[in-house]
């Protein structure tokens, strides 16, 4: 009748804790919050509800219906995963919120305890039904064991608890008996690592795997450890769980449904150090108790018991602690990393550079296979548009092209798609880059068309930003500079002059950025020349034209003249002013403008330009103004 889905690991909006930290994502043998595997389905065929599942609802009715009395069962699902019977759907992964806080968590298992100790009748043979008459139990062995199981698990914690109390006082020696509780909760953690030392993935180096699991078995210890820490608490508070359910169940016959959300538990919850005291008083009162008495009788013991009793008597500050939300560190990068990253930026840019271009009429293919030839997938999908019109507005971002390359890429690409043909306005899910026809068989993908309207969302405030960026700045320079380390991690001799002069004239750009644009004009003039002459001496060395060594030096020429084609666009008038003293009086034209600036250069320089023609002027000046006059 059931389905249930493998829980994952939680993905809570709720701020992370060192609780969450410790034990979120290995919780231990708690059946309810992840069955990533089922010893039941796997031996038996016979999977456990936990409450999320896809549901026959025709046939779980019908297994339910008449089965349970009313106001008595407080955890329902694993009673009706018993009867609609349950299968564990292994593919399926479901995230829900896990506790941030141990006293949240506490509270929620303090809930399935009395749930599950008021259907422990169900493991009898005579069962109450509805009206409270009694029937015989049709469950079968496998699932009165499974509710049994849950009334072993709650009563662990307490068996622990009077194991450790006995050993220290009546059995002997001490040591053993202490080794002895420490080993059973051990246990489960050892077998654990052991079994994933043992189960290494084919695609994982063994130096990764043992990380891995060494890693992993620290969690297991650390849970371990809290378990071995909270041991008292946890014995007080399923002692309480048990014996309240058993007295309302035979006596008082009332609240027997009490239940609040967890949700609304957390919220109101205390989480400061004195509610934590006042929540756990059981361990420290335990603690110091024993200590007293075996100081009285048994001080020797004390060697044995006393680390444990410390941690008992700690254990209100250590769950405190650990239930601390985590404080927010702000991700750095090393310089090492910013370089990979930057290389590895300008690596993928650069398949962008070789495929997205008027062969495919500006859409991008799909991938290009390498091996065992090189072959260009031309088909293209919504996603794979949005992501080029990203990958475009990344690349100026980057500083790999210019405003003007940006949107002659943009636009290119927005053409093409307005001619590409569309049912009810959506795209299709694939179209043929060469000839601009839908693939067969044609749909429209909601995940594809999302992706595209996402990209498109983020890319409408990225152009609209281009308007208050310099129109050349650090940028271009680290741009060029991420080029120029790949060209140098390939086959350049490292001793080259002009390398070494181009690695010079950027670093000089990075370090101290030009502030008017003939340092800008006179910056890129330098390392154009220098790239020029590297290039030149690279064909010489180089004589495959398939290299990637020619290859990157073409991108890093190419990049130089774009930026300088650009800037010799927006500011025409940088040449001349630059060869000229007569720029004090239009010292301002040297200032570096944002885009959307120069709109008002006419308005600003004109009026003065034709004011200084209207005047009486030598005959150089007057060439050089009307030259300015036009470049404007």
């Amino acid at each position: 009748g059931i389905l249930q889905p493998r829980v994952a690991e939680s993905l809570s909006g709720t701020p992370r804790s060192r609780y969450v930290g410790l034990c979120g994502s290995d919780p231990g043998i708690d059946p309810y919050t992840r069955a990533v595997s089922d010893v039941y389905q796997d031996l038996f065929g016979e999977g456990s509800f936990i409450g999320k599942g896809i549901y026959e609802v025709d046939a779980f009715e019908q297994a339910l219906n008449g089965r349970f009395p009313d106001n008595l069962i407080l955890s329902h699902d694993l009673l009706e995963g018993c009867y609609a019977r349950a299968g564990l759907l292994s593919d399926v992964q479901l995230y829900e919120e896990y506790p941030s806080r141990y006293s949240v968590d506490v509270k929620r298992r303090y809930r399935w305890i009395r749930g599950d100790w008021q259907i422990g009748c169900w493991t009898l043979p005579l069962v109450p039904g509805p009206a409270g008459k009694l029937r015989r139990n049709r469950l079968s062995m496998l699932s009165r064991w499974k509710i049994f199981d849950n009334l072993r698990r709650s009563v662990t914690p307490a068996a622990f608890t009077l194991l450790l109390l006995l050993g220290w006082t009546v059995l002997a020696p001490a040591w053993f008996w202490t080794l002895t509780v420490i080993g059973g909760i051990l246990a489960p953690s050892l077998f654990a690592s052991i079994l994933g030392v043992l189960q290494k993935p084919v695609e994982v180096t063994l130096g990764q795997h043992l990380r891995t699991t060494v890693q992993a078995s620290g969690k297991f210890c650390l849970q371990a450890a809290f378990t071995l820490v909270c041991l008292p608490f946890e014995a007080f508070f399923s002692l309480d769980a048990m014996l309240r359910t058993l007295w309302r169940l035979l006596i008082s016959h009332r609240r027997l449904l009490e239940w609040s959300p967890s949700g609304a538990s957390g919220q109101s919850d205390d989480n400061g150090l004195i509610a934590s005291c006042r929540t756990m008083w059981s361990g420290p009162a335990l603690a110091i108790l024993v200590a007293v008495g075996l100081f009285l009788l048994q001080p020797i013991v004390l060697l044995v018991a006393g680390p444990i009793l410390l941690l008992w008597f700690a254990s209100p500050v250590i769950t405190w602690w650990i239930s601390r939300p985590l404080a927010r560190r702000p991700d750095t990068l090393t310089a090492d990393q910013n370089l990979f990253l930057r290389r590895l930026s300008r690596k993928t840019w650069a398949f962008f550079e070789t495929f997205l271009g008027p062969d495919d009429h500006w859409l991008l293919p799909d991938n290009f296979q390498e091996h065992p030839v090189g072959v260009i997938a031309h088909r293209t999908s919504p996603t794979n548009i949005g992501l080029s019109l990203l990958a475009n507005l990344s690349a100026y971002d980057f500083g790999y092209i210019s405003v003007g390359v940006l949107i002659e890429r943009t636009a290119n690409t927005l053409r093409t798609m307005e001619t590409l043909e569309r049912f009810r306005g959506h795209f299709f899910n694939w179209y043929d880059t060469q000839t601009l026809l839908p693939l067969l068989p044609t749909y429209i993908s909601s995940v594809d068309s999302g992706n595209l309207g996402g990209h498109l969302l983020t890319l409408k405030p990225g152009l609209k930003g281009l308007v208050d960026e310099p129109i050349l700045g650090r940028r271009a320079f680290e741009g060029l500079n991420d080029t120029l380390r790949i060209l140098t991690d390939m086959a350049v001799d490292s001793a080259s002059v002009h390398l070494s002069q181009l690695k010079d004239n950027i670093a000089r750009a990075i370090t101290s950025p030009p502030t008017t644009l003939t340092a800008v004009r006179w910056d890129l003039d330098q390392i154009a020349t220098s790239a020029a002459l590297l290039a030149a001496e690279i064909d010489t060395i180089d004589t495959n034209p398939a290299s990637e060594v020619r290859w990157w030096a073409m991108a890093f020429t190419r990049q130089c003249r774009d930026a300088i084609d650009e800037l010799t666009l927006l500011a025409p008038w940088t040449e001349i002013i630059s060869s000229s003293a007569k720029t004090v009086d239009f010292a301002a034209l040297d200032e570096i403008p944002v885009l959307g600036g120069l709109v008002e250069i006419e308005a600003r320089f004109l009026p003065e330009i034709e004011h200084r023609l209207s005047l009486t002027v030598s005959g150089e000046e007057k060439l050089w103004l009307l030259e300015l006059h036009r470049l404007i």
